[in-house]
């Protein structure tokens, strides 16, 4: 029994820390800036809000992925991934004060758990593993050199803490709901800002990414958003006005992806599409749709992005072009080629088992090759079951609750969306790519635990329930 008269450390704690904090901060005040003064200050008031509402900091975290600016800090030592330097964002450090709030409101609140089981975690677990273990023997062999291969296995780390916190927060499908439209509102003024900046004549990139933009970045998360948008809009889900956004968004997303001019990003739609036609329930209503807009957009599509679809096949001739069956492929689509083949028919051999360590080999601008170099088969194959594990439980959260809107548009969706991704990485690092990969990530968390929260709102399962939220 509970004695009434204790006092709840929860509500005690944050007086405790503003104390401790207000003591230290006036020993240092007088010796830093203004500047790193009110960052202190703002870092202090965002763990203390986190700490005590975690779900404020998810959707923080959510505006954050997409609207945060982007720090430059120079080349790391030894980075061989990057043409610039070293980046850090604002989410970067949102994401480590609310990882810390959350690691101490799990400590605190013990009944919580600090990392919910989910079918996942031995996945996610076993491939961080692997890419810790090549990147330290990559250090010791001296593959592996300077402060690179360090910041991005924290990145990688990073990309699951999201998933973690998600899944440990998400309770109840009103949560879900706001989170997803959080999201959508997100990308609606990514959008927006977007097609503010078709006018100067340049691609299109996300905000506050610096003087020089990432195109095939910002691409890559706009299909995805597509992706979830279509799902939700062709299973019905949301009242007609909220529907009417939904069309509003898809046609903000198409002019936006268009003038990124990113190729990975348009090859990415057809599987996407594809998927989606496959996985819908009544494919009749989305083929027709779909033919109409196809139809369209050939007709509208500027000139511009016409020409950078030829520019594929029909670039001046310059040197280090490829020629495949008579065709001369245009320079950036023949290094692509060429780091295919460098790592498949010649480096991979030199490290099969777990490659050269991360940032441990050359620049690759594709996903799959660079796994294999850098992690060599093992982690190949581990990165394989990561994502065979996510495919088979979002379909099987699709085929479970197809009886409900939200759900079966959310699964759809996302399984249009995983489909994209997968066509996207051919040609792009896509899945450690910061602004893909977070938003990936937490829409992975939503639809993993839609069964377990479908399962826990039935009042005669609570035996069953425990056991299935038991944390690790």
């Amino acid at each position: 029994m509970v004695n009434k008269a204790e006092p709840d450390i929860r509500i005690i704690l944050p007086f405790i820390a503003v104390i401790v904090i207000t003591l230290i901060g006036g020993m240092f005040i007088a010796k830093v800036s203004v500047g790193i003064a009110f960052a202190a200050v703002g870092a202090i008031i965002l763990a203390l809000v986190c700490f005590m509402n975690p779900e404020l900091g998810l959707y923080i975290l959510i505006c954050a992925m997409l609207l945060g600016p982007q720090f430059g800090v120079g080349g790391a030592a030894g980075e061989g991934v990057r043409a610039r330097g070293t980046t850090l964002r604002l989410d970067d450090f949102l994401l480590l004060i609310i990882g810390l709030s959350w690691f101490l409101s799990t400590a605190v609140n013990k009944e919580r758990g600090l990392f919910l089981k989910t079918p996942l975690n031995r996945y996610i677990i076993f491939y961080f593993l692997v890419c810790l273990l090549a990147t330290l023997i990559g250090y010791m062999m001296g593959r592996v050199k300077g402060t690179a291969g360090f910041f991005f296995v924290l990145k990688y780390f990073e990309y699951y803490i999201v998933y973690f916190m998600a899944v440990n927060y998400l309770k109840e499908k009103k949560q879900m709901e706001n989170m997803v439209w959080m999201i959508l509102i997100v990308c609606f003024i990514v959008c927006i800002i977007a097609i503010y900046q078709i006018p100067s004549g340049v691609r299109v990139s996300a905000p506050f990414e610096g003087e020089v933009g990432e195109p095939n970045t910002l691409g890559g998360y706009l299909v995805l958003i597509l992706s979830l948008v279509l799902g939700l809009l062709f299973n019905n889900y949301g009242t007609k006005n909220q529907k009417y956004f939904f069309v509003i968004l898809v046609f903000f997303i198409l002019i936006a992806l268009a003038a990124t001019h990113s190729r990975s990003s348009w090859l990415a739609l057809g599987p996407m599409l594809i998927a989606l036609i496959w996985f819908s329930k009544r494919k009749f209503i989305v083929v027709i749709p779909l033919i109409f807009l196809v139809i369209l957009a050939a007709f509208l599509l500027p000139s511009g992005v016409k020409e950078r679809a030829r520019y594929t096949f029909f670039q001046p001739k310059e040197e280090g072009q490829l020629v495949v069956g008579g065709v001369r492929i245009d320079t950036s689509t023949s290094a692509r080629l060429i780091s295919w083949k460098n790592v498949l028919t010649r480096d991979f051999i030199e490290h099969p088992i777990l490659g050269y360590g991360i940032t441990g080999y050359f620049f690759i601008d594709a996903q799959y090759p660079r796994v294999l170099a850098e992690t060599g088969l093992t982690g190949l194959l581990l990165f394989a079951a990561l994502l065979i594990a996510i495919y088979r439980n979002a379909v099987q959260t699709r085929l479970r609750y197809e009886g409900d809107p939200f759900y079966l548009g959310v699964s759809t969706g996302f399984l249009g969306g995983f489909f994209a991704m997968l066509t996207h990485a051919i040609g792009a690092n896509t899945f450690i790519i910061v602004r893909i990969m977070e938003p990936f990530w937490f829409l992975t968390a939503i639809v993993i635990m839609i069964p377990q929260i479908e399962t826990l709102s039935r009042p005669d399962n609570t035996d069953v329930d425990q056991r299935m939220l038991k944390s690790i």
